[in-house]
């Protein structure tokens, strides 16, 4: 009996250390965590400049998220930290997140009521989503040129950040076939983070209409791999590779001397994309050449002057209009 109870004693005994030793580790974590979160949030002015200057470092780099992160512990930890409302709101305009921004200018001028610079930058959150939602409806109307405008004079310049506008921006510039300028655009998205799917999409599809297929092809590729099931690449990808596909059975069949088959490989190549210009003059000139051949004049008439409506320097396509014109005129 006296072995047990000492037994007994000796595993009491152990249980109360083992519970004074986890008490005192939680103690010890809490001095050591706590004391940041303080420091960062406290009342002390010289903290809070710490803190906001920590998240201007941030938006300098364009580390978004970790401003953020900042500002919302400080709000969790002070809610009466008026200052991070503000720095808050305009982090959040800065991304084009209005809704949020607004609620934060509006508690920062709650909390300091007739602020002229909180209440400044509140109207160009205003002006800032007012012609993001204009330059929307007018790229869905085919107003490019208006829509631009709107995006760089008011939206990028109060909301520099706004990834929206800058895919809307890119979308605008392939509509206005202003191909080279989409690719310059969509580079600096990239660079900022190569992973982003939407940019990859656009800028295949820039070199898509400039007729740079392989690295069209690259950029539709690495999305993919990135998001093997994303919809619009996949189409993008497939489209092109389809393309391709008809395009060379075209060619063979020209040399091979199949010439009815080509007719119809190059008209249902050139069926695949109308506005595939930098492309399908070439379809078309083909298609002119290979008409001729047949004897069919009227019709390799018709197909060298589309080519010519793409492009009137197509020397190529003038001599076969010119010998197009001669035959039917003797016939």
């Amino acid at each position: 009996m006296i072995n047990l109870e000492a037994g007994m004693d000796g595993a009491a005994w152990r249980g109360f250390v083992c519970t004074i030793f986890i008490l005192n580790f939680v103690f010890a974590c809490q001095l050591l965590l706590l004391p940041p979160l303080v420091s960062a949030v406290g009342d002390k002015p010289g903290n809070s400049a710490e803190l906001f200057e920590r998240v201007s470092q941030s938006v300098k780099v364009k580390r978004y998220s970790e401003a953020l992160d900042d500002l919302n512990a400080a709000i969790e930890a002070d809610p009466t930290l008026s200052e991070a409302y503000w720095h808050r709101a305009s982090v959040l305009r800065q991304i084009c997140r209005y809704e949020e921004s607004e609620k934060n200018y509006k508690k920062f001028l709650e909390l300091n009521p007739g602020n002229s610079a909180a209440e400044k930058e509140l109207s160009q959150l205003s002006q800032s989503q007012s012609a993001l939602d204009t330059a929307s409806n007018l790229f869905e109307t085919g107003g490019f040129t208006k829509a631009l405008d709107y995006i760089d004079k008011v939206v990028l310049v109060f909301s520099p950040a706004c990834a929206k506008a800058k895919l809307l921006k890119v979308k605008l510039l392939l509509a206005a076939k202003d191909y080279s300028s989409a690719i310059s655009e969509t580079g600096y998205m990239l660079k900022e983070d190569e992973n982003n799917l939407e940019a990859l999409l656009l800028r295949g599809r820039a070199y898509y209409y400039l007729a740079d297929h392989d690295v069209a092809i690259r950029h539709y590729q690495k999305g993919l791999r990135l998001d093997p099931e994303h919809g619009e690449l996949k189409k993008a990808y497939f489209g092109l590779k389809n393309l391709l596909k008809r395009t060379k059975s075209a060619e063979d069949n020209v040399n091979k001397g199949k010439l009815r088959l080509a007719v119809e490989d190059f008209k249902g190549a050139l069926s695949l994309d109308p506005n595939h210009l930098a492309h399908n003059v070439h379809l078309h000139l083909g298609l002119c050449k290979v008409l001729v051949q047949l004897g069919r004049g009227k019709d390799a008439l018709i197909s060298c002057t589309e080519a010519l409506n793409i492009d009137e320097d197509l020397i190529d396509a003038l001599v076969q209009v010119c010998f197009v014109s001669s035959c039917l005129r003797v016939y």
